[in-house]
């Protein structure tokens, strides 16, 4: 399928290890996972997004950007087809406003749900699909449950109305796609708006990491804290970094199983749960 990244942190940190020079890095992996690239990342609150179709590896676009990405958010994706042709806009992230969103798996027989799919998406929000993947889809769906919780442009979204919307959408996706399917639909994704940032695992593996077994810049980093180096005992937490897999280095990695969900909220809390059951949080 696909493969994520997602980076949060209380300083602007460059990602230029993850995404190019580990062994596992994610343009490494783009080996397998050739059909565009995209990485988003904030800059005085507001996302800046570049995109491309060519193999991360092979794209010296892609070098280039992550070399001077240095961002508090950052959200990357490397696409491997199922639904939609291989062109810049059918590559993730995708963003709205505040918000963008990044997808591995797919709707079960998405070309035959796609249009009752898109009626479920808000008219005021279903013009800026542009492309043709059940990934962008999944995003509006999720932005339209959000638009009846919170104002889109609001920041400090509350980690409860971002979950509640992800549980109305797989529900929807559940009910109406995956009966009588061959494969249950795969919803794992990550979703962003720079200062709250959440992943659900659904089908694809996800992992995330807030604290390194001993951090290379303890000794001049003024930010450093307990939480830099163990499990957060007050929620508060430096950085989360969720991925597909875990990237090779000193950070600490932990597996969610189906239905979890992990994030921060805008003021750095760590909250984990289920969709079933909500989120809370961490050591707190």
């Amino acid at each position: 399928m696909c493969r994520l990244f997602g980076f949060r942190s209380v300083i602007q940190s460059a990602v230029h290890r993850s995404l190019v020079d580990a062994d596992n890095a994610l343009a490494v992996q783009s080996n397998q996972h050739r059909d565009g690239w995209g990485v988003a990342w904030y800059l005085a609150g507001a996302p800046h997004l570049i995109k491309g179709v060519s193999p991360a590896m092979e794209d010296k676009i892609f070098d280039r950007v992550s070399g001077v990405v240095a961002s508090e958010t950052v959200l990357a994706h490397l696409r491997l087809a199922t639904a939609g042709d291989v062109n810049i806009l059918n590559a993730h992230p995708f963003q709205y406003g505040r918000w963008v969103f990044a997808h591995n798996g797919k709707i079960a027989d998405f070309d035959r749900h796609k249009p009752m799919l898109r009626r479920e998406v808000a008219p005021a929000l279903s013009r800026f699909i542009l492309g043709d993947t059940d990934s962008e889809i999944l995003f509006y769906l999720f932005l339209s449950e959000l638009s009846r919780r919170a104002d889109l442009h609001r920041k400090g979204v509350a980690m409860a109305d971002i979950v509640a919307s992800l549980r109305e959408i797989v529900a929807l996706v559940r009910e109406r796609c995956d009966p009588g399917a061959e494969e249950p639909s795969l919803l794992t994704f990550v979703v962003t708006d720079g200062l709250t940032m959440v992943g659900l695992k659904e089908g694809k593996p996800l992992l995330f990491s807030t604290y390194k077994e001993r951090c290379a810049d303890r000794d001049v980093c003024p930010f450093l804290a307990d939480a830099c180096e163990a499990p957060t005992t007050d929620g508060h937490v430096n950085h989360l970094i969720i991925s597909s897999e875990p990237l090779q280095g000193e950070n600490e990695w932990i597996s969610l199983d189906d239905g979890e969900v992990v994030g921060v909220d805008w003021r750095m809390v760590l909250h984990r749960g289920t969709l079933a059951d909500g989120v809370t949080r961490v050591g707190g």
